[in-house]
């Protein structure tokens, strides 16, 4: 439904073309994204008809792309042939063209037509190769095949099948390949506590302490009582903050620590990383949501600091201009972006960590495997999503990043 039918496109006017693109678009973005409307609603603390209002208004501004999907082919078809062969050729050039211009100018790239194939096994390992983008040029020329079985003579539609079925037996012939090899020999505890998603003023003291005392408990217990495991774990990894686990925050500090040394393991954490904190009155206090590394004697080592917010959720782009949005909703941040995507070091292993949102961008993931990133790790709070799809969306994003770079991927 995304990718609307060539075959429909081609003879239409711009007017049709548009109205029949941008239609398929609403429609796709309302059926993949709806939980936008119970992240602002039951989180956010919109009202019902103000996070439908804010759901509506997504659809519409996406749907644009592909409604310029439709105008693009409908113009490069060759009016004074039958066949439309030009659109049909350039419809998966224009497709992949405008995914790219989705992902830099909306900064929402969500859902990307190649990621439905990561399942694919032998389909989707070429996306080592080609990325994700590469897999939706193939979905696209897939399509367009199917659309040129409509429009072709019937006299030329045996060498179209031929083609196809060549095409079919190219893009599958990794079935056939054996997967390489690719030997572990680490061990990582990836610890989710279930804590429910909180406003600031239900977090108490003593609550915040039991938190932390829960993920103490679970990291030093569970692996030994509820999992085989062939050894200790290397590395332990707590979820993006789920909590305002301050940097800086004594009991925060000793907890991670603590963990760390008991476990002879490194630890992850996701934190709110605290800069010029009572430093200097001419400096202004800078949070970040971070995650830090603690070292097995229960030294902080080192933090990564997000370089990608999320827009509305984690900062309000061009703020004076938009000063009112900061109102929406009860849990827009004010967090500074990070500027370096350097792994961190645990003893020798590169670990190249991002956080929740920032797996859905091809090109900035990559960055940390072309920095020397071994294992990805990516920390999420993925409770902002309620009961819906939009957990297995992000799963497979974030697993796509991995087959792209072939790194081990670790997802909390």
């Amino acid at each position: 439904m995304a990718d609307s039918p060539a075959s429909r496109l081609i003879p239409a006017t711009l007017a049709q073309a548009f109205v029949l693109g941008y239609a398929s678009g609403i429609l796709w973005y309302a059926g993949t994204c709806y939980w936008v409307y119970d992240t602002m609603h039951q989180y956010g603390g919109l009202s019902a008809p103000a996070a439908f209002v804010i759901l509506l208004l997504f659809c519409v501004y996406l749907a644009l792309y592909h409604g310029a999907l439709g105008c693009l082919i409908a113009l490069a078809a060759d009016r004074g042939s039958p066949f439309h062969r030009r659109a049909l050729i350039m419809a998966p050039f224009l497709w992949v063209a405008l995914e790219l211009v989705r992902t830099r100018l909306s900064g929402f790239p969500w859902n990307l037509l190649g990621t439905v194939e990561v399942d694919n096994v032998p389909l989707a390992r070429i996306a080592t190769f080609i990325g994700v983008y590469g897999i939706s040029f193939e979905i696209m020329l897939v399509n367009a095949a199917i659309a040129a079985a409509f429009v072709v003579p019937r006299d030329r539609r045996k060498a179209l099948l031929v083609a196809c079925v060549a095409s079919v037996f190219v893009l599958e012939a990794g079935r056939w390949l054996p997967l390489p090899a690719e030997p572990a020999d680490r061990t990582a505890y990836l610890v989710q506590g279930n804590i429910p998603i909180l406003d600031s003023s239900r977090w108490t003291k003593e609550y915040f302490e039991g938190t932390l005392r829960d993920l103490g408990w679970i990291s030093l217990h569970e692996p030994a009582r509820a999992l085989t495991m062939s050894s200790a774990p290397n590395l332990i990894v707590w979820p993006e903050s789920p909590a305002p686990f301050y940097s800086s925050d004594p009991f925060f500090r000793n907890a991670a620590s603590q963990t760390a040394l008991r476990s002879d393991a490194w630890l992850i954490s996701g934190s709110v990383g605290i800069e010029n904190a009572r430093v200097s009155p001419l400096k202004a206090t800078e949070a970040f949501n971070s995650a830090v590394l603690v070292s097995p004697d229960g030294q902080w080592v080192s933090r990564y600091d997000k370089v990608h917010l999320v827009p509305f959720g984690e900062y309000v782009p061009f703020e004076k201009l938009l000063a009112f949005a900061g109102g929406l909703t009860k849990e827009v941040g004010d967090f500074r972006a990070g500027t370096s995507r350097e792994p961190l070091d645990a003893g020798g292993v590169k670990l190249g960590v991002f956080i929740c949102y920032e797996s859905i961008f091809p090109d900035e993931v990559r960055q940390f495997a072309r920095n020397g990133a071994q294992v990805f790790v990516n920390i999420s709070n993925d409770g902002w999503y309620g009961d819906s799809g939009a957990y297995a969306q992000h799963l497979n994003q974030s697993r796509m990043r991995a087959i792209e770079n072939r790194r081990w991927l670790l997802l909390d």
